[in-house]
């Protein structure tokens, strides 16, 4: 029987995360601390972390100047609440996306037991599954993809996001390994670890060239050469 993707794991992870900025009092205040924040990550996603400045930030939100500095006096703690919050809206889109292939998987399960050869036939799927999740990503997600690599780059000169970069990364982990689960495999999350750098590759690729243009044929063979690795097919 397949695992249950759909796990409370993205959410624990998530609901462990500390703000770092002063909080809302107000329902009004909230309104224009959530614009900040926002602000801020259009300004990631557009011109990179180096453009946050309260004066950028408050221009692209549209609010006074002071109102950036009363709710984050320090541009670090803006920056950290920024990508605590892109950590949480990852959570839910991950939640949403393994609910959504958890269908998926249990009919290509149903279908090993039909199949002679069971075990290529599922990883052919899963295979599939992870380029369909690329292709997706890229398609309607892009900006949370170049904040993902914002962010990423980011927590390599803020030791104060590394604990928020290792919990977004157990949380993405965590849900691969259920494929892996899926797989058989007897070591998931080894495997969801030597699986990530090939998908976060693939993204990046795809945010540099343009989905448009990427070799889709070559990425999935290169897929279904990894879950055969994983299955001992090859």
């Amino acid at each position: 029987m397949i695992p249950t993707l759909n796990t409370p794991k993205a959410k624990t992870v998530a609901d462990t995360l500390q703000y770092q900025g002063r909080k809302a009092s107000r329902a009004g205040s909230e309104l224009r601390r959530q614009a900040i924040l926002d602000a801020t990550m259009r300004l990631i996603v557009r011109e990179g972390v180096r453009a946050v400045r309260h004066r950028a930030v408050a221009a692209e939100a549209q609010v006074p100047l002071s109102a950036t500095t009363y709710y984050f006096d320090d541009i670090d703690d803006l920056i950290n609440d920024t990508f605590t919050q892109f950590v949480e809206q990852s959570a839910a889109n991950l939640e949403a996306y393994w609910s959504q292939t958890e269908t998926r998987l249990f009919a290509s399960l149903k279908a090993r037991g039909e199949c002679p050869n069971e075990r290529q036939v599922l990883a052919d799927e899963l295979a599939q599954i992870a380029l369909d999740y690329v292709v997706m990503q890229l398609t309607t997600r892009r900006d949370q993809l170049i904040a993902g690599q914002a962010f990423y780059h980011a927590a390599l000169f803020n030791p104060g996001l590394h604990e928020l970069w290792r919990a977004h990364r157990k949380m993405v982990l965590f849900g691969v390994s259920k494929f892996f689960e899926a797989l058989g495999s007897d070591q998931p999350f080894e495997d969801s670890r030597l699986l990530m750098p090939v998908i976060l590759q693939m993204e990046y690729q795809g945010l540099i060239d343009g989905v448009e243009v990427l070799d889709k044929s070559a990425m999935l063979a290169i897929l279904k050469r990894h879950m055969y690795l994983v299955l001992k097919l090859a």
